[in-house]
């Protein structure tokens, strides 16, 4: 074999094993490799102190990667494997290696919405928050629940819940305890704009009153139709110094959202949420209200009611009154319907 025959056939293998490591190559870096068998996109979730090997086994076990080995050499050569970062990510169907480890790498999660609504008690939020954050309900509960806390943001413990207006919110999964207090405070502050605390004024209200008054608006009737006339019937007993006799703020105190009927021993309860005996507003919300309530309260309906009793047709509508005698007219008839259904407690 002469000289030229040896290096054209070298020449000839090295052209082939280039040719072989440039289409690996290029397989490696570009081909499809995720969720090439499923029909789109699908979340994938890197938990707290997760290593590579954790992020491996997730990706391989739940059908995300189809190349296991490909990825893993990729993500090595590009240090993805010392950078692992948690977070919530949006893995594309036919996304390639290249394009899924630039992406985990770099930590570009895609925000999730939080939204709260129907909280009753600031005990039941954390729950609720740690089903799409990274936070733990524990964690959450330590924050939530601390008077310290509250007094940071300028609340007590019982006013609290006030500065949670309910709404969805867009935020990262790995958003810090701090960084969602303050950016529901931030929230907070936008939504008691110029306007509605000009209308809080003219109430001769804080925000965190009317929040107050919206949660007990809130608790009194499910047809939000009927907010605004009960917040204006609130409003006229407050003005006239009237104990409010909110049904809603004795459940609270009593502990107990489940009873229908209040019993003349109820209304002795020793509790600053007792309104029958104590004047003025609770020393905070009972419940978290929402826009369209504490909205109701700012804009309440001008009228002369000063009473209210459930409809007797247990429509969740109420019977509304300007004086005692037609009111306990009304009492007498939703009364009778109470014991008509055997409704005793």
């Amino acid at each position: 074999m002469t000289k030229r025959n040896v290096l054209v056939g070298a020449i000839v293998v090295f052209s082939t094993l280039v040719s072989s490591f440039a289409f690996y190559a290029y397989q490696v870096l570009f081909t499809p490799n995720f969720l090439t068998e499923t029909e789109g996109d699908k979340p994938f979730i890197i938990e707290k102190a997760a290593t590579f090997k954790d992020v491996q086994n997730s990706l391989y076990d739940n059908g995300y990667v189809t190349d296991l080995v490909s990825f893993s050499f990729l993500a090595k050569l590009m240090n993805y494997h010392e950078a692992v970062k948690p977070g919530y990510y949006i893995i594309r169907k036919d996304m390639s290696n290249i394009e899924a480890i630039r992406m985990l790498r770099a930590g570009l999660q895609q925000p999730v919405d939080i939204t709260f609504s129907n909280v009753r008690l600031m005990s039941e939020l954390p729950e609720k928050l740690s089903k799409n954050l990274m936070m733990s309900e524990e964690e959450l509960k330590a924050l939530l629940l601390s008077d310290s806390v509250a007094e940071a943001y300028g609340f007590t413990q019982q006013t609290f819940i006030s500065m949670f207006i309910p709404n969805t919110y867009e935020v990262y999964w790995t958003i810090t305890g701090k960084a969602f207090l303050d950016r529901m405070h931030s929230e907070y502050t936008k939504f008691w704009s110029a306007q509605r605390k000009e209308k809080a004024d003219a109430l001769g209200m804080t925000p965190v009153q009317v929040s107050t008054l919206a949660a007990i608006v809130q608790a009194e009737s499910i047809k939000g139709e009927e907010s605004a006339t009960i917040a204006g019937l609130y409003l006229n007993r407050l003005k006239k110094s009237m104990p409010l006799q909110a049904d809603p703020t004795l459940k609270f105190a009593l502990g107990d959202f489940a009873i229908q009927r209040l019993l003349l021993k109820d209304l002795e309860i020793d509790s600053p949420y007792n309104t029958y005996r104590n004047a003025g507003l609770p020393p905070g919300p009972i419940n978290m209200p929402t826009i369209q309530n504490i909205d109701a309260v700012l804009n309440y309906e001008k009228h002369k009611y000063l009473y209210m009793c459930a409809r007797e047709d247990f429509s969740g509508y109420h019977a509304f009154a300007t004086n005692l005698i037609d009111h306990n007219k009304n009492a007498k008839r939703f009364q009778d319907a109470l014991n008509k259904a055997k409704i005793f407690r």
